[in-house]
């Protein structure tokens, strides 16, 4: 485990009982013994009795849907290989015990969100070397032509040619980006994305960005990266994935000195995170003053717990109704125009 997992602060979160009915095979198999209709049956039921707890979860807050900005879709074949390095416990992943809760194809997850209230989401990609990006933004266009309630969402990377391409992408429509700091090894402040970033920032288009450095830290993850980057364009609308967690208020200060900057929050204040990078309990008021730029994320399939857990953990950090509401929907359709 990395060294922001050694020595866990008091949570800010008190823990949630495992639900009953929760998954409890990642992989998303049946056990030894199933027959696979009864499998089949079994994660049907599971399914429904989810659906109906997070409709309980809106109705409490009088909301007709969800919008979760930080949701995955990809090529199936690449899908698959981000799978894998979770099965076999990749070194980014810190050392994790890691089970693929929604590990299903794509027809069925993007049911399952639909089943969920959520109204709209994103397919969160990103490239892992040079090549890959403008690949994975034609995937990503044409994903979205055939899942409209999906925003478009396109990536980047440090690469000649990049700013062309990623106005390419902003012409086709894309209303997203992503970009994963950990992932990609890149300096988010490198000069071949200059461009890239102030055109995006002259569009208004926001970019989810993998920047802090859990659950294993990265050659550039950590505020300071990506503090340089908003020096130079202080008007660029980065949601920063996860909290930014561990460097939770290191971003939270940068959301405040910004007032494009936006915080997802994708795994955190969850049991599986707080176990090891607890939310500090002394910032939640300055997230709760944050209450318009604080964004519903899920990571959607690829989480080792059920998606309501999420919603769960959220509504038990008790900042309010109004804030609730906010996250999960109204903050993210103001955004986007939805």
């Amino acid at each position: 485990m990395n060294d922001h997992c050694t020595a866990p602060a008091t949570s800010a979160i008190p823990a949630e009982p495992a639900p009953a009915h929760g998954p409890a095979r990642g992989a998303g198999s049946p056990a030894p013994g199933d027959v696979t209709g009864e499998a089949e049956a079994a994660t049907g039921v599971v399914a429904h009795e989810e659906a109906e707890e997070i409709r309980l979860f809106r109705e409490r807050l009088g909301l007709a849907g969800l919008i979760d900005v930080h949701t995955h879709f990809m090529p199936e074949r690449v899908l698959h290989k981000v799978w894998n390095y979770f099965d076999t416990n990749g070194p980014l992943i810190g050392d994790l015990d890691w089970p693929i809760t929604y590990r299903k194809e794509e027809a069925e997850r993007t049911a399952l969100l639909r089943s969920f209230g959520v109204r709209s989401f994103t397919s969160m990609l990103y490239p892992h070397k040079p090549g890959m990006a403008i690949w994975l933004n034609a995937w990503a266009a044409d994903f979205v032509g055939r899942t409209p309630d999906c925003l478009h969402t396109a990536t980047l990377f440090p690469e000649p040619g990049v700013e062309a391409y990623v106005r390419a992408a902003v012409e086709a429509g894309a209303r997203v980006f992503k970009a994963h700091v950990q992932v990609g090894a890149y300096d988010p402040a490198d000069e071949l994305l200059d461009g890239a970033w102030g055109l995006l920032a002259d569009a208004g288009i926001p970019v989810v960005i993998h920047c802090g450095s859990g659950p294993a830290p990265g050659k550039h993850t950590g505020p300071g990266p990506v503090a340089r980057v908003l020096a130079r364009h202080p008007r660029l609308r980065l949601i920063v994935a996860h909290m930014g967690m561990p460097e939770y208020e290191e971003f939270v200060g940068l959301a405040e000195r910004y007032g494009e900057v936006r915080l997802d929050t994708t795994m955190a204040f969850t049991d599986f995170t707080e176990r090891f990078m607890p939310f500090p309990p002394r910032a939640l008021p300055r997230i709760a003053a944050l209450g318009d730029r604080v964004l519903l994320g899920s990571d959607f399939p690829n989480i080792p717990y059920p998606y309501v857990h999420q919603l769960h953990a959220l509504e038990r950090l008790e900042l309010g109704e109004e804030w609730l509401r906010a996250v999960c929907h109204d903050n993210a359709a103001r955004l986007f125009g939805l």
